[in-house]
């Protein structure tokens, strides 16, 4: 029997679909979600592929540092992961730094609608609602 050998590539990406996948689950799961021990737990699989690149896990990642963290650190780099991911095409995370920026901590309504018609342009109602109370 052949043995199949997979290109490194393919397996280093195999690598991060199981705890992103574990990860993405915990999140969604109404009933675990709510403990925060849970979260970490989330964060902390999310965090190498957010590293290395993987938008999904920078978008979760950053959004979950940036909605649950209550240190300015933690927050500012999932503001950052957040911007990435938004940089890189990801609406979910374009919707939330809109989000952000309307709130009245970062309060920069130039950025906000910049982030929400990108969100818009693909299609988010959430992103058009906001963009309606932005421009009165």
């Amino acid at each position: 029997m052949k043995s199949r050998v997979l290109p490194a590539q393919s397996r280093s990406d195999s690598g991060h679909r199981l705890p992103i996948r574990l990860a993405f689950w915990l999140l969604d799961n109404a009933r675990l979600a709510r403990h925060s021990g849970v979260k970490r737990f989330a964060g902390r699989l999310l965090k190498r592929p957010a590293r290395q690149g993987v938008v999904a896990a920078q978008s979760r990642l950053g959004q979950l540092l940036c909605r649950d963290c209550g240190n300015t650190r933690d927050r500012r780099i999932g503001f950052e992961l957040l911007r990435q991911a938004a940089r890189a095409g990801d609406s979910c995370a374009q919707l939330e730094l809109g989000r952000l920026y309307c709130q009245p901590r970062q309060r920069e309504p130039q950025q906000a609608r910049h982030w929400l018609e990108l969100a818009a342009g693909h299609g988010s109602h959430e992103a058009k609602r906001l963009l309606q109370r932005l421009n009165p």
